[in-house]
């Protein structure tokens, strides 16, 4: 059975990338895999309702497109409910400050707030990377439910840096700290300038549904002096979302994830 014309028309628009945010028609023919007369087709029917824009014989994605997809309930509230209390994190810190939600193995980057003089990261609004590289993921994941821990275990675990974590035996071990106490803190591991401390946002219902987290620079950084601030606009938004009231998962200052720079025969390549 062929592909029905919704698949076709989300083929399209997946063949756009922060990589390639601007195509020719016939490279989104290529990537989407469909045909040159289909691709034009349907583009142009895209093009016509705004999710697709057209200038200097290049398609990228339009204003219609954002201005839906702004509305995703658990982009929008959150961070709408979230906004005072980043800024004021950021204020602190002056630094990266992120909001991340889990979307099947990743963590999706829902706000950032950054300065001129912060260090350099790759994430951006919308951005994703792999729940077990980041400290936003950790946290994600740790708190996630079984079946979704097993199946990021099972990898592959894709290397980034030395200091990613690529050993199954190993993430386990860290999500295991990262719930006992309540704060991820990463070092290198997606970038070996950059050093995340994360924590976990609640919703009304109690579970983890956001993570937040300040990226400092990796070098010369004391990372358990940003741990009590992070954790408090955690609490304070998880409030803000009605969270219930809950006893500390931890009285420590975090522990600092930072393994050793081995290879290991199923690492996946970057």
């Amino acid at each position: 059975m062929g592909e029905s014309v919704t698949e076709r028309v989300l083929s399209v628009l997946a063949a756009f990338s922060a990589e390639r945010p601007e195509l020719t028609l016939t490279e989104i023919s290529r990537r989407a895999g469909l045909p040159l007369t289909t691709t034009h087709r349907i583009v142009g029917e895209l093009a016509a309702w705004g999710a697709l824009e057209r200038q200097a014989g290049c398609y990228r994605i339009g204003l219609r497109l954002w201005e839906v997809g702004s509305l995703a309930p658990r982009g929008l509230g959150l961070r709408e409910t979230a906004m005072p209390f980043l800024e004021d994190l950021y204020e602190v810190t002056r630094q990266n400050v992120q909001l991340a939600v889990l979307d099947g193995t990743d963590a999706v980057y829902v706000e950032r707030i950054s300065g001129r003089g912060a260090v350099n990261v790759i994430t951006r609004v919308g951005g994703r990377l792999p729940l077990h590289a980041t400290g936003v993921g950790l946290v994600l994941l740790a708190h996630a439910g079984a079946d979704l821990q097993e199946q990021v275990l099972a990898g592959p675990l894709r290397r980034y840096t030395a200091k990613t974590i690529c050993v199954p035996a190993q993430l386990r071990r860290v999500l295991a700290d990262v719930r006992r106490e309540g704060v991820a803190i990463t070092d290198g591991m997606i970038e070996l300038i950059a050093l995340s401390i994360a924590a976990p946002v609640r919703d009304a219902r109690g579970d983890v549904t956001a993570a937040l987290s300040v990226v400092v620079p990796s070098e010369g950084t004391d990372a358990r002096a940003y741990v009590p601030a992070v954790r408090a606009a955690a609490r304070a938004i998880s409030r803000a979302l009605g969270a219930p009231d809950r006893p500390r998962s931890a009285v420590g200052g975090g522990i600092i994830i930072q393994p050793p720079p081995v290879q290991e025969s199923h690492d996946a390549a970057l």
